[in-house]
């Protein structure tokens, strides 16, 4: 047995499924011509029953509806039971265990003898399943234990040497963790006559799940190819021999034919609705993101290949063409930081020129009113008024001067960055923004702050100028920062880029 084997069956594949098809529609056909006939019809639901068991869980579960209908009508208990048997086994093929559970729970067995056995089974399969399905390990053992106190059972009622007592047998063993006694089971099984393919690919394949468990992988890849080849010639669609197959040939490095494999039995288990398989398959998905890589490595050596056969006519245009791009990157580069230094520098220009020509007007105006009051003094001297000199200081309203040399200030400051106020508001929390009252530029706070934009940032030079305390100046900071949203360096970097227009 090899793989070409198993790709010659599965190419053969849309071939035993149209058998399996016309079949299906010759019951059909019969069916059409017996609806009065409760007790044939009976048995070709059944028929159709088993076509579709493990071939489209749909179409199963809706023969399965018309047994129980059928025997709900007749009144028939063990027809009755049977139905609901198979109805169970339909939900657990389809990974529906809770449904499984409820139906096969719901029977009583204790009257119908003939059918005690597919119950069995099929409750002792559910417990099995679950075992495999569940990730921890005391309730995998749990379920296992059950399910083999209810395989006993079949196993006291079944024939003995016949292939249904050596393949549930194995089936026992196997979940006994007796890998020696489930492959003896099993072989003797095969050893029997009577069984369909389907039956023959459960147990191959339970076979070389035990031998894959024991470490023997090539042994275990022959009896899985059987196991596939088997299923294929039944179109058996609720299958996991495809899929064990994949995960085997991948670890030895057949990536190609294990993606193949697995995406037939993602397709396979998607046709027949699954549910429990596709998630089984799903794990081993990744051997496709594996291929994808394969192929991508072999579109990578094509291209070398071609770029060695050209690089002799295309070397010296690439190094030209890189030596350009650097260049035309260095040169986009010192574009930007001139740009930006220029834009810095006629900022830096723009904001000097209006504080010369303030601080230009403002001396000649202290020059002016210092001329006035020499004058002033020298007159009362003169005059011999030396009481009006006493009132001098009187003539110097300070606090008034104050006023109006940060009101200058202000007038210069906003003429420079026109939209201040509204961007240094942005910077606060929307219900701490600063409103400033009617005929107010600047407050304590924004005039500290258009003295730091302007690159004043020592707070004993913004003390001086504005005739605070040092300290005043650090507990007006520490207000503004507890309305910002950004930490203390990351505001003052956002003020310090509030643009000039």
């Amino acid at each position: 047995m090899n793989i070409d084997s198993v790709n010659h069956y599965i190419s053969l594949q849309s071939k035993y499924d149209q058998q399996k098809e016309k079949r299906i529609e010759e019951i059909k056909k019969i069916i059409a011509l017996n609806t009065n006939d409760s007790n044939e019809l009976y048995s070709l639901y059944c028929n159709l029953y088993e076509e579709y068991r493990s071939y489209i869980y749909d179409s199963a579960h809706v023969y399965v509806k018309k047994l129980i209908d059928i025997s709900n009508e007749s009144g028939n208990s063990e027809k009755i039971i049977s139905s609901k048997i198979k109805l169970g086994f339909c939900y657990l093929s389809s990974g529906l265990f809770k449904e499984a559970f409820d139906i096969l729970s719901s029977l009583n067995i204790d009257n119908c003898d003939r059918e005690k056995i597919e119950y069995y089974l099929c409750k002792s399969r559910l417990y099995y399943d679950l075992a495999d399905y569940d990730n921890m390990p005391e309730l995998s053992q749990q379920y296992k234990k059950i399910g083999n106190c209810i395989i006993d059972s079949a196993l006291q009622l079944l024939p003995p040497n016949t292939y249904r007592y050596w393949m549930t047998l194995g089936l026992k063993k196997m979940k006994s963790d007796d890998y020696e006694g489930a492959i003896e089971g099993f072989l003797k099984m095969i050893d029997c006559k009577g069984y369909s393919k389907h039956d023959l690919a459960i147990s191959t394949s339970s076979i070389a799940y035990v031998l894959s468990l024991q470490g023997k992988k090539n042994e275990a890849k022959e009896y899985l190819m059987r196991a596939a080849i088997a299923d294929v010639e039944s179109s058996t669609k609720e299958t996991v021999a495809l899929r064990n197959l994949a995960q085997l040939l991948y670890e030895d490095g057949d990536v190609t034919t294990a993606v193949n494999y697995i995406r037939q039995a993602l397709n396979d288990a998607t046709f027949y609705n699954a549910r429990h398989r596709q998630l089984e398959i799903g794990s081993i998905l990744p051997i496709i993101e594996g291929e994808r890589i394969n192929i991508i490595e072999k579109q990578r050596d094509r291209v070398i290949m071609f770029i060695i056969f050209i690089s002799v006519l295309l070397i010296l245009l690439v190094v030209a063409l890189v030596i350009i791009w650097k260049s035309l990157k260095r040169l986009d580069a010192a574009k930007l930081k001139i740009q930006s230094a220029n834009e810095k520098l006629m900022e830096a220009n723009r904001i000097k020129s209006e504080y010369i020509g303030y601080f230009f007007n403002q001396n000649a105006e202290y020059i002016e009113k210092l001329g006035s009051f020499q004058r002033w003094v020298n007159k009362k001297v003169i005059t011999k008024q030396y009481e009006d000199l006493k009132n001098f200081p009187k003539q110097i309203n300070l606090e008034k001067e104050r006023e109006a040399l940060f009101e200058r200030f202000d007038k210069i400051f906003l003429n420079l960055f026109p939209n201040f106020v509204e961007e240094f508001n942005k910077l606060l929390k929307p219900e701490e923004q600063i409103h400033l009252q009617k005929g107010e530029l600047l407050n304590p706070e924004m005039r500290i702050y258009a003295l730091i934009r302007l690159g004043i940032d020592d707070n004993e030079k913004i003390a001086h100028f504005l005739d605070y305390s040092v300290n005043t100046i650090y507990a007006y900071k520490t207000k503004v920062k507890n309305k910002t949203l950004y930490s203390s360096k990351e505001f003052k970097q956002k003020v310090l880029e509030i643009k000039s227009y």
